[in-house]
């Protein structure tokens, strides 16, 4: 199929997904990372537990009024803070083991049902872009590591503070030159979502096992315009909102 010259719907211009968790399998990318003496439950268990540090070590510095920090500097005081939690697994993670977990990152699979996701959005007409957390460079990563292709990347340090702070939102409405109403948001983070829908932007949930592992999915479903399980039929999704 052609990409078409006009959006298939619209009043829907831009599609914008988080990226890790939402896009991207980060799961499987530091499991491997950590100390094989762990059993596998283990190790899961403890990417999990560091990934949900992270959250709320960013959530501390917005409260805070704190600007973004570079996420390599983030992920690795979160993580000698998680391991101060298990003094029992502590000296496994030699500094050559904590170095590789942090720089892994940096390099993510899609999930599977993602790339032909993105590009049937693409087909439709539709403008796609990262708006996301993180740094630039560590976007340019996961793209190059995903293979997948969006117009722009929107990191928290180019628009200068996290995720779901309104004003993260208002800047890329004002780069990309587009109404709230024109935009849905796409994520696998319910805090992400919220953000966008104060702004007055669409939003869909997608389901990850990885993320959100703290919230009620129930309420999740109620507060979205959509609650998708993958990405399989996100096209027609966006298409009747």
């Amino acid at each position: 199929m052609s990409q078409l010259s006009t959006p298939e719907n619209g009043r829907i211009k831009a599609v914008l997904f988080d990226f890790m968790g939402t896009c991207l399998d980060w799961h499987s990318s530091i499991v491997p990372t950590l100390p094989s003496a762990l059993t596998p439950e283990a190790r899961s268990n403890f990417a999990l537990e560091w990934r949900q540090a992270y959250f709320d070590a960013n959530a501390a510095r917005l409260h805070a009024g704190k600007p973004p920090e570079d996420i390599d500097i983030t992920h690795r005081r979160v993580l000698a803070e998680v391991l101060d939690k298990h003094p029992d697994i502590k000296p496994l993670f030699a500094e050559e083991v904590k170095d590789n977990a942090v720089k892994a990152w940096h390099a993510q699979k899609a999930w599977p049902d993602v790339p032909d996701a993105v590009r049937k959005l693409k087909e439709r007409g539709w403008e796609v872009f990262v708006h996301a957390n993180g740094t630039t460079r560590l976007q340019l990563d996961l793209v190059r590591s995903s293979g997948l292709d969006f117009g722009m990347l929107f990191s928290s340090q180019l628009l200068g503070c996290y995720k779901p702070a309104p004003e993260n939102y208002h800047k890329a409405l004002e780069l990309l030159k587009l109404r709230p109403e024109e935009c849905v948001t796409v994520a696998a983070h319910t805090a992400d979502l919220r953000g966008a829908k104060a702004v007055g932007m669409k939003t869909v949930y997608i389901r990850r096992w990885t993320d959100d592992i703290r919230e009620d999915q129930e309420e999740i479903r109620r507060e979205n315009d959509a609650y998708l399980e993958d990405m399989r039929a996100l096209g027609s999704t966006i298409a009747k909102l």
